[in-house]
């Protein structure tokens, strides 16, 4: 405590229950001839001595304002005593603390008031005391929360490897319930390591920790420590301005068991919350124990956390293990069942993102705020698809919490693609960008969402940026190879695939990626076999769901050009491969252009039961397939009443889109085919021109070539032979090097040569 305050205890405690007038206050703590702004040092000391004492002015329980009178300490009788009381355990401090308080009553003329001032910190010391459980710390030099921490590693000098990640990763727990603090990301933390040439798994601590905050410009290091001493262990916490090396606040806890260090660990990161000014208001919100909003196991949040360093540091899929072995050590632990669902998601394993986020979500009852959000936006997002309930959740998440960069992640990643709001997703991503500059996602999520808008500059911005951070992940690959087809730069899109090449969580990405450029040019013998080779490598890593994902698309190409016998071939290996929503909507499609309606309708139903909130299935799934049934049936106009529900999201990137690159704009296609079939052509054209003029939401998709083709058949229809001759000849330039035995290929020059 600061010497003002602590001069205001004494006084106070001089005549305990009974008013001290601010007069007596001035003569007391002020002499006559200091020049002081009075009222405003005043409450100054006030709110000092009540934030050491956790009081609170609206409901005191030691400190009462009177309005223009005075204070008054409410405790009605203070223990007076030369000596402590006794204690099971010796207490340093309160020896330091009667020095302290024998110098200060010395220098102001009150050693009457010394025994008062004595006891009554002696006692509330004590109080937060007892046989097994000891504190000292040192008065906090408030933080702002616009100042950022680096949490350092913890340092382990018990000698027990249990203890390894895993107090380091509770303690950022705990501090990121807070939406006052702020932590320096782990990928931050990463990439500042390796400008300062340090070896992967360098332990952030020391000079090492002062160095990555001095380089990121942060405010301070907090560091912990554990050792043992006897049966028991010490627990220290110190946070350091790196700049100038001043202590702004430290602490020791010492307990019995190993049992009792989560709990520790609970109490310490609450303790320092409080001492650099965090409001009451939140620490009361914000507060669940350790124990509750994450886990009671050491081990299990250990692997924990060796998941979240391998998800910063290396690939998602490096990550999975760890997360999986959490969860083995403690089936309840839910935010490793969410963790595991994220790195499932991001490699594109679909279904397994969707059971261990269920599983996530059953448990959210035993986790913090901001964990709760985060398990409530995925669940919401992928789970059960509802991305306008996701939409709301996030964007309270964020205000939430404004330095947590994840809400913008989901807002950007799949929610506002889902919505068919690029413009806003580009927006959440950039401010992502500003919050973590070293997550490669948000350059994945601006490149993506740049090319879909239609922004080839945004993509190249986000490639520019992540190069100059050296940020590499396979998605920004993609970006790469994307961007360079768009362009038709060959020698970009090699450079893309070049890069991939002896890198296992890239090379079946690639291989995909040029197989649809392949099926783009309708070179479908080459592009199978490339479709075959990704197949093959997802499934030599385990990924039987993006091995589906690439057969089901390669099924879709095949149905589309009209290779029947290879579609269903391709559905049927797709689906006995995995089963979820994108795969069964991939072979409903497949089912229905093969004229198998009854296993298309069978799939239609079993998305809609089982999915009742999915915005993808409610606007784009069922639509597409329903009009697809329509048109077996012959029924065009009921096509296009199908296609109706589609209209509000029709221009944006449903999941299937996101995880497997089909299924983009199949609606307005699909009202396409319908208008032709119903003989309106000037209809049929405006649908095919949007999506050339939305190319870009296509990427990925062989199936956006068809659009010239439908567009010359749409002017056929119209009598315009002019214009439709232009476009059968574009669409057979873009073929010129196509497979000769394609159906749709012989079709569309028997119908330019009808039009001479």
């Amino acid at each position: 405590m600061q010497e003002q305050p602590y001069r205001l205890l004494l006084v106070l405690l001089e005549t305990p229950g009974e008013v001290v007038s601010r007069e007596e206050l001035r003569s007391r703590l002020w002499s006559g001839d200091t020049f002081v702004d009075f009222d405003g040092s005043l409450r100054v000391a006030v709110r000092k001595l009540r934030e050491a004492l956790d009081d609170n002015a609206e409901d005191p329980r030691y400190i009462e304002t009177l309005p223009k009178r005075g204070y008054r300490f409410l405790v009605p009788e203070v223990r007076r005593t030369d000596a402590p009381p006794e204690i099971a355990e010796p207490n340093d401090d309160l020896e330091r603390l009667k020095t302290h308080a024998s110098a200060v009553a010395t220098r102001q003329s009150h050693k009457s008031l010394l025994k008062y001032g004595i006891a009554a910190v002696a006692v509330f010391i004590l109080t937060t005391g007892g046989v097994f459980f000891w504190q000292q710390r040192t008065q906090a030099k408030s933080l702002t929360d616009k100042d950022v921490l680096v949490l350092a590693d913890f340092a382990n000098l018990t000698g027990d490897p249990v203890f390894d990640n895993a107090l380091r990763r509770g303690l950022e727990v705990q501090l990121e319930q807070s939406p006052y603090l702020n932590l320096l990301s782990e990928d931050r933390i990463h990439h500042t390591l390796r400008l300062m040439d340090q070896p992967p798994g360098t332990q952030v601590t020391g000079q090492v920790a002062r160095e990555v905050c001095v380089r990121t410009g942060t405010s301070a290091v907090l560091e912990g420590s554990i050792q043992n001493v006897g049966t028991r262990y010490v627990l220290n916490l110190r946070a350091t301005n790196c700049h100038t090396g001043n202590v702004l606040d430290q602490e020791q806890t010492q307990v019995a068991s190993k049992d009792e260090v989560l709990e520790a660990i609970t109490r310490m990161a609450r303790d320092f919350r409080k001492r650099v000014g965090e409001s009451r208001t939140t620490l009361q919100k914000h507060n669940v124990p350790l124990a509750e909003a994450t886990t009671a196991s050491i081990e299990a949040l250990k692997s924990y956390s060796l998941g979240l360093e391998a998800a910063a540091s290396k690939t998602e899929g490096a990550s999975i293990p760890y997360f999986k072995h959490a969860v083995e050590l403690d089936p309840k632990f839910a935010m490793a069942y969410a963790y595991l669902g994220l790195m499932y998601g991001s490699s594109g394993s679909s279904e397994l993102a969707t059971l261990n986020i269920r599983k996530a979500y059953e448990l959210a009852d035993r986790v913090s705020e901001n964990e709760r959000f985060f398990i409530s936006a995925y669940y919401y997002g992928r789970a059960a698809g509802n991305q306008e309930k996701a939409r709301q959740i996030c964007e309270e998440w964020a205000e939430t919490y404004p330095g947590d960069p994840i809400p913008h992640a989901f807002l950007a990643g799949f929610i506002y693609p889902a919505l068919a709001n690029y413009d806003k997703a580009i927006e959440e991503a950039r401010k992502g960008m500003e919050i973590a500059p070293d997550k490669g996602f948000f350059y994945v999520f601006l490149g993506a969402n740049s090319l879909y808008a239609g922004r080839p500059t945004g993509s190249e911005e986000a490639l520019r940026r992540a190069s100059e951070r050296e940020l590499e992940t396979v998605k920004l690959l993609l970006v790469q190879y994307d961007l360079a087809f768009l362009k038709d730069d060959r020698g970009g899109m090699q450079q893309a695939v070049k890069a991939a090449q002896g890198k296992p969580d890239s090379m079946d990405w690639m291989a995909d990626r040029q197989a649809f450029s392949l099926a783009y040019a309708g070179q479908l013998q080459k592009a199978r076999v490339l479709s075959r080779q990704a197949t093959q490598l997802a499934q030599q890593q385990g990924d039987r769901e993006r091995a589906a994902q690439f057969t089901v698309r390669s099924a879709l190409w095949e149905a589309f050009f009209g290779n029947v016998r290879e579609a269903k071939q391709g559905a049927a290996s797709a689906l006995g491969l995995v089963s979820n929503r994108e795969v069964e909507y991939g072979a409903a499609i497949v089912s229905g252009l093969a004229g198998d309606s009854r296993q298309a309708q069978a799939l239609a139903d079993h998305l809609e039961s089982g999915f009742p909130e999915d915005t993808s299935i409610r606007f784009s799934y069922l639509p597409v397939i329903h009009a697809i049934l329509a048109l077996n049936r012959g029924d065009p106009a009921g096509a296009i009443h199908a296609l109706e529900a589609a209209i509000p999201y029709e221009l944006g990137s449903p999941r299937c889109a996101v995880v497997g690159f089909y299924g983009s704009l199949y609606p307005i296609l699909f009202r396409g085919e319908a208008y032709l079939a119903a003989g309106k052509g000037p209809e049929a054209a405006r649908e095919y021109q949007r999506l050339i003029d939305h190319r870009g939401i296509m990427i990925g998709d062989p199936v956006s070539v068809l659009a010239r083709y439908g567009l010359a058949r749409s002017y056929a229809l119209s009598g315009d032979a002019s214009n439709a001759r232009s476009q059968y000849k574009e669409f057979l330039a873009l073929w010129k090097e196509a497979d000769l035995d394609l159906p749709v290929l012989q079709k569309a020059r028997a119908e330019l040569t009808e039009l001479h």
